[in-house]
């Protein structure tokens, strides 16, 4: 008879809440540890949606798309006078980060009393019979397999891979939403039913719709969501950009309301002199603009023995192929995959997994990196670049 391994999972995001959930469909005793003392939220964070990120909610929970995506059948590029540049069809399908994981999370609790709110993994030790996962406060805890979805900022990765460090790629992505509704009739028109991309030199945004905050999908519903790459010098300009309102220097992202003024200033004042009357109005109609850096993570290793990293803690790449929530969730599926077929010997599996998923991690970064070297380095982005179309295993895959 087959046993299944007891899991415990420390991150309980969309990447931890997707292996969660794959893993307790095939027979596993999984927990959630998540180090937050409140249910996650993550403001104004669009996500195109690929076939990966949607496959639970789809495939397990018998969801229709338009249940938890707007969509798109256009991909256009604008002038800076506001004439289409190019213009082809092409179907997208994008989300919200709190839709998605509204959804898994409430599917993970319909087993009640598993998804553990302020319980932080300060420390883990693998022996012969699994894993002791020691926590901020409670008794420690003894499981077959610990798996380690802690995000970008990773405290496992850093503490099983100490030499790997994030490498910041040179620039950041300005993000925000402004409802549908409030925009002009001419601004909507052009940009309701596509993908958007204005390239400058140096840099290039991105326009798409996504659901609300209610999670409402369908046209003039829905939030307008901008992602705007700018060059910042590490130094001077990053730690500008990244200071608050309270003079705190953040590492990472700049949260919505922190901005000070002068720099959101500097960011509306560049938006209405150099971009598209229709995305100009989008960005400046932002209330809460907000930044995040743009970093590669490269990992030798996802397997430890009887501990994984998945998802960001496991590899960052550039948001450029829209595939960071598509690697977390197939990190996730592709674990209860070969723990399944070793009739749960995790010793067995994680191997097997491990070459898998690092063998995804490495493409998709790499074809990132080259979207934004010729958007940010070199200015050769545009509709002909051999990646521009999302997609986890290839452009448009």
């Amino acid at each position: 008879m087959t046993t299944m391994p007891r899991v415990a999972v420390a991150g309980g995001s969309i990447g931890g809440l997707t292996a969660a959930l794959t893993l307790r469909d095939i027979g596993c005793e999984v927990d959630i540890y998540e180090r937050s003392s409140a249910k996650l939220e993550s403001r104004g964070a669009g996500i195109a949606v690929l076939q990966e990120t949607s496959r639970y909610l789809t495939q397990r929970m018998g969801l229709p798309l338009d249940a938890f995506c707007s969509s798109t059948s256009r991909l256009q590029f604008l002038n800076a006078d506001g004439t289409v540049l190019h213009d082809q069809h092409h179907d997208y399908h994008f989300s919200a980060w709190n839709t998605i994981y509204r959804f898994l999370h409430t599917e993970f609790e319909r087993i009640p009393d598993r998804y553990h709110l302020g319980s932080e993994v300060t420390s883990f030790v693998s022996d012969d019979d699994g894993v002791t996962v020691n926590f901020t406060s409670g008794d420690p805890l003894h499981v077959d397999l610990l798996v380690c979805a802690d995000g970008i900022k990773s405290p496992a990765r850093h503490a099983l891979l100490p030499d790997v460090k994030s490498e910041y790629a040179g620039y950041v992505a300005w993000r925000g939403t402004v409802p549908e509704k409030d925009l002009s009739p001419e601004t909507y028109d052009l940009l309701y039913d596509a993908l958007t991309y204005q390239v400058l030199e140096n840099s290039h945004i991105l326009v798409y719709p996504i659901p609300d905050h209610d999670g409402a999908t369908s046209p003039g519903h829905r939030l307008m969501n901008i992602v705007w790459y700018r060059n910042l010098t590490p130094n001077g300009d990053y730690e500008a950009a990244f200071t608050d309102t309270t003079g705190y220097v953040h590492d990472i992202s700049l949260p919505p309301g922190a901005g000070r003024k002068e720099v959101l200033d500097e960011v509306r004042d560049f938006a209405r002199a150099q971009l598209a009357p229709a995305i100009a109005e989008v960005v400046t109609s932002v209330d809460e603009l907000f930044a995040q850096a743009v970093f590669d993570i490269t990992v030798p290793h996802m397997a430890f023995d009887r501990v994984c990293i998945i998802g960001d803690a496991g590899s960052t790449a550039r948001p450029h192929a829209a595939a960071g929530t598509a690697k977390a969730a197939e990190d996730g599926w592709s674990l209860a995959e070969e723990i399944e077929r070793a009739n749960g010997d995790v010793r067995t599996a994680l191997p097997v997994w491990e070459a898998r998923q690092l063998a995804v991690a490495s493409q998709v970064a790499a074809r990132a990196r080259t979207v934004g070297t010729a958007s940010q380095v070199n200015s050769t982005f545009g509709p002909d670049h051999p990646n521009l179309l999302f997609g986890l295993r290839g452009s448009g895959l």
